[in-house]
C-alpha cells in the first residue's frame, strides 16, 4: 500500500519561502512520477509540478515557474517543494500525489495514491 505523508506547511509572509516534504512508502517509485497539486477554498485542484522519481525530470505550473523547485532525496523516498518569493494567491492546501510516468503528467485524475494535504497560508 503506497502512503505518502506531507509536512511542512504554514503561515508566511507574502515574499517568504517554505519547504514541503512528500514522505513515500510501500513500493518502488522507479517509472513513477511525483506530482505537487494544490487546492484553494471554492477552486479545483490545480498542477503545481511534478518530478520523475528516475531521471529527476521536472515540469512546473507556469504561476510557480522560476519560484517553485521540486527535488527527491532517493536515500530518503522524500520528495520536496521547495517554494520561494511566495504570493497571497499561493495560499492552499498543498498535496503529494504519485502515478505512473505516463503522458503529462498534469491531470489530477491521473494519479491514484495522494497524500492527507498540508496548509500553507501567505499573508501578512
Amino acid at each position: 500500500q503506497v502512503q505518502l505523508v506531507e509536512s511542512g506547511g504554514g503561515l508566511v509572509q507574502p515574499g517568504g519561502s517554505l519547504r514541503l516534504s512528500c514522505a513515500a512508502s510501500g513500493r518502488t517509485f522507479s517509472n513513477y512520477g511525483l506530482g505537487w497539486f494544490r487546492q484553494a477554498p471554492g477552486k479545483e485542484r490545480e498542477f503545481v509540478g511534478v518530478i520523475r522519481w528516475s531521471g529527476g525530470i521536472t515540469y512546473y505550473a507556469d504561476s510557480v515557474k522560476g519560484r517553485f523547485t521540486i527535488s527527491r532525496d532517493y536515500a530518503k523516498k522524500t520528495v520536496y517543494l521547495q517554494m520561494n518569493s511566495l504570493k497571497p494567491e499561493d495560499t492552499a492546501v498543498y498535496y503529494c500525489a504519485a502515478a505512473p510516468w505516463v503522458g503529462t503528467m498534469v491531470d489530477p485524475d491521473g494519479y491514484a495514491y495522494w497524500g492527507q494535504g498540508t496548509q500553507v497560508t501567505v499573508s501578512s
